[in-house]
């Protein structure tokens, strides 16, 4: 049953991303367009007062996962747009197959860019798989928690998955040869680097969002943060809602939970956003 399940996530992941093309990484953000806007209707109604607060926030980054084009990540860039955010997708270089630490160096670059090119001092990342564990080592190893104010993970590993180790089980050996996926084992010397001292290092913000339903974050408690997160089940509030690990970039209730923590006020899901 767990194969099963391993094998449908992937036919998935593959079936909604591999048709896509995308740049390595969209260009810096812009002002929303009202055809961007229309796009994508937000979890709920947000007042002008809010979305005049969220144009002048931070910039936010949406930091992809493994195999996560940027495509995939245009329905939450869509509704963060439509609430006043300014919005840019980082796509992991190779899609995130090779060493997290490189990808984690070229984010570095990438939020200087947008810094340059907004004018802010700082940026809020949210940040999607392999993009938190990306985006932890940027902010703990390479000067990320000067330039970093918030960070919102959804559904990353960040003590690993037993479903990277079970690929050696089916016969495919150590991850097949993918780095990243060697790097995301329980027990790797990577993830031993990463956690070892403050999981949330510096004026950092830090909010994990996970679900009973990932597929691919197991144990689903693998995916949070110790030493002062804020972390988020999203059935501790909502218990019929069902949402996957793909899933955490569509679902409206768990949007609702990444604008507030952008936000900074108290996280309170709305169980019946779409």
């Amino acid at each position: 049953m767990l194969l099963r399940t391993i094998l449908a996530a992937t036919v998935t992941a593959t079936a909604l991303l591999a048709p896509a093309t995308a740049a390595h990484a969209a260009a810096p953000p812009a002002a929303p367009s009202p055809a961007t806007e229309a796009a994508a209707a937000p979890a709920s109604t947000v007042t002008a007062a809010e979305r005049a607060a969220a144009a002048a926030a931070d910039p936010v980054i949406v930091v992809g996962g493994l195999i996560g084009v940027s495509i995939a990540y245009e329905p939450i860039a869509a509704r963060l747009r439509a609430d006043g955010y300014r919005v840019s997708i980082y796509q992991l270089p190779n899609l995130g197959f090779g060493d997290i630490r490189e990808s984690a160096r070229a984010l570095s670059s990438y939020v200087d860019q947008v810094r340059a090119t907004t004018g802010a001092s700082r940026v809020d990342l949210v940040t999607h798989s392999e993009g938190g564990l990306v985006s932890r080592w940027y902010v703990k190893f390479l000067g990320g928690a000067a330039a970093v104010d918030q960070y919102v993970s959804l559904g990353s590993p960040q003590y690993g998955t037993y479903v990277a180790n079970i690929l050696a089980v089916v016969g495919l050996g150590s991850c097949a040869g993918i780095v990243a996926c060697q790097q995301m084992t329980i027990g790797s010397s990577f993830l031993a680097d990463l956690n070892s001292g403050d999981d949330t290092p510096g004026p950092v913000r830090w909010t994990t969002l996970r679900t009973w339903q990932d597929e691919l974050v197991r144990p689903v408690d693998n995916a949070v943060l110790a030493d002062g997160a804020t972390n988020v089940l999203v059935q501790a509030w909502c218990p019929l809602r069902v949402v996957g690990h793909l899933g955490l970039v569509l679902d409206g209730t768990t949007y609702t939970a990444v604008r507030q923590a952008l936000a900074d006020v108290a996280i309170r899901p709305n169980c019946f956003a779409v």
